[in-house]
């Protein structure tokens, strides 16, 4: 027999009845309320002040144990508008504050140079560029594509001295990346201020100093902020739309490294900067590119 302090109910849900049913478990003495995906659909990174929802849901309630689950069940259902379909579940005990952490491994980058670590995990290789990273509410933990593809393109370049931009900062891994790599500067911008100050703790996290990482809002990027190399690992749209400030940022001669594509978007996205650079072959890993280009003097 389980023995558990907390049971959970799983209801399935569409997007517009998970705040009536939020109202209805809370106020039925849930102690906690989260959404998952029931059909595993993906949604990409949201925009600022977005909390955008799948096509179908699981809501899932958790109560303490000794509750009366057909009671608390009755009064749930008698504020609703419709028929909950739903299911009650044990939880098995476990110290879920630290669970969440058996998900995230150190991660290797293709040539072994630079390593991305969990802060709370021993390196595996001490000898190599240990970034420690703590995933956090800011976008880019490296075990996506994406992230993995421009960490894979950095650990390339030759950074000595370099002033960076990354654009769509997220939690600041691409700019710490490039510092413990040899960049001298990182200009960190992102419309999230929570992403800015994730960038900022990760940096401390990997002992940079302030003025080498200096995170910024999009209108407070002063005029003398020019990237020998330019970071944006953002989405198709946004890398389309910002093609000019991007560009306009980035110094003759220098790099360009956008990511956040889908692997039939990259034409579109090229098409959009090729006035001002010369693109190498892009590199697909499932189903994400990575675009690479210098920039035309």
């Amino acid at each position: 027999m389980v023995s558990s302090q907390w049971i959970q109910l799983n209801i399935e849900v569409s997007p517009q009845q998970t705040e009536q049913i939020e109202d209805a478990v809370l106020n039925a003495g849930a102690v906690s309320v989260t959404l998952q995906d029931a059909a595993d659909q993906p949604i990409l990174e949201p925009g600022v002040g977005e909390t955008p929802l799948w096509d179908s849901c699981i809501l899932t309630a958790l109560f303490p144990a000794t509750i009366d689950t057909s009671t608390t069940e009755q009064q749930i259902q008698a504020n609703l508008s419709f028929i909950m379909c739903s299911s009650w579940q044990l939880v098995e005990d476990k110290d879920w504050s630290q669970e969440w952490k058996k998900h995230f491994k150190p991660i290797a980058c293709s040539d072994g140079r630079l390593w991305i670590c969990p802060s709370w995990i021993e390196a595996p290789q001490p000898d190599a560029v240990n970034l420690r990273l703590d995933p956090g509410l800011a976008f880019g933990t490296g075990s996506h594509p994406t992230t993995m593809l421009c960490l894979n393109w950095l650990e390339k370049q030759s950074l000595e001295g370099k002033t960076v931009i990354d654009f769509g900062c997220g939690s600041g891994i691409l700019g710490i990346a490039a510092l413990l790599l040899g960049a001298e500067k990182v200009w960190a911008i992102d419309n999230d201020p929570q992403a800015l100050l994730a960038s900022r703790d990760n940096a401390q996290r990997n002992d940079i100093e302030d003025e080498r990482l200096i995170t910024l809002l999009p209108e407070q990027i002063p005029p003398k902020a020019k990237a020998d190399i330019m970071l944006a690992n953002i989405l198709a749209k946004p890398l389309i739309n910002l093609s000019e400030q991007i560009s306009n940022l980035t110094n003759n001669n220098g790099q360009l490294c956008l990511s956040g594509i889908l692997s039939h978007q990259v034409d579109q996205v090229a098409a959009a900067y090729t006035e001002k650079f010369i693109f190498y072959p892009s590199v697909i890993e499932d189903n994400w590119a990575q675009l690479s280009a210098k920039k035309r003097r």
